[in-house]
């Protein structure tokens, strides 16, 4: 996909006496800035990281990176599907072209990462996939983007149906649903500050808060911490959830 910058980072995370192998797919427009700090955040906690550059709408560029996790670490416990872009717009405003990039980048990546993890985690005896969905595929969330949430929709269904067709192979696998967060993915559409506050981010920050019942949307850090409890054994009876980290929003009637 012609101007697609792609994050593979798979580090291997030491936490609370666990150690594993974490594969993890991060987004980026334009020239990714986030291979030093990801990198730098994985060393400061002991252990080691190598970054991957690829199109992971393109099943060559998948295998090669797993491949090269592979070959850096010798196994795959974690794979963490984190790829996303948001287009505003309805069926009536949506063109095709971005129907079709929105699919490539959100769900045909997790199914291409998926289709060549699994046989990896089946070799080795099991593993753990985490599918990021959002609650924009259970709900209306008072803007039009009803690419982003088809694509979260169907991503919750693949998780489920996946779920049941490998649990016996020990391989889980997850869904978490984040509400409003508060990342650069969102800093960044002008889709959806345009949608929010005529295209004021710090308005549209402001709104977003204002939806949530604890007051404030919420970060990274709250999604990766959801991600660490169902990548770690602690969760080893867990499959086929819908994990919602949303401060309270999908609970409200409007």
């Amino acid at each position: 996909m012609e101007g697609l910058d792609v994050l593979a980072e798979m580090g291997e995370l030491t936490r609370r006496g666990q150690a594993f192998a974490l594969a993890t797919v991060v987004w980026r427009q334009g020239p990714s800035s986030s291979q030093p700090g990801s990198r730098a955040i994985i060393t400061a906690e002991g252990g080691t990281a190598m970054a991957f550059t690829a199109d992971v709408s393109r099943a060559g560029n998948v295998e090669a990176m797993v491949a090269a996790c592979l070959e850096a670490y010798g196994r795959i416990d974690v794979l963490d599907n984190n790829v996303g872009i948001a287009e505003t717009g309805s069926v009536v405003d949506v063109s095709e072209a971005d129907w079709d990039r929105v699919f490539a980048v959100n769900l045909k990546s997790a199914f291409l990462a998926m289709k060549h993890v699994i046989p990896v985690m089946v070799r080795q005896g099991g593993g753990s996939i985490i599918n990021i969905s959002s609650i924009a595929s259970i709900r209306h969330l008072g803007i039009s983007y009803v690419s982003y949430g088809t694509t979260k929709a169907a991503m919750n269904q693949m998780t489920r149906t996946t779920a049941v067709e490998f649990a016996a192979k020990n391989i889980r696998v997850n869904a978490i649903l984040p509400g409003l967060m508060k990342t650069p993915m969102v800093e960044h559409s002008a889709g959806l500050a345009a949608s929010y506050a005529n295209g004021d981010v710090e308005a549209m920050w402001r709104a977003r808060d204002a939806q949530v019942p604890m007051g404030h949307m919420g970060d990274a850090w709250d999604v990766a911490n959801a991600a660490l409890f169902l990548a770690s054994d602690e969760s080893k009876y867990v499959t086929g959830i819908e994990l919602v980290v949303d401060g309270g929003i999908t609970l409200k009637v409007s």
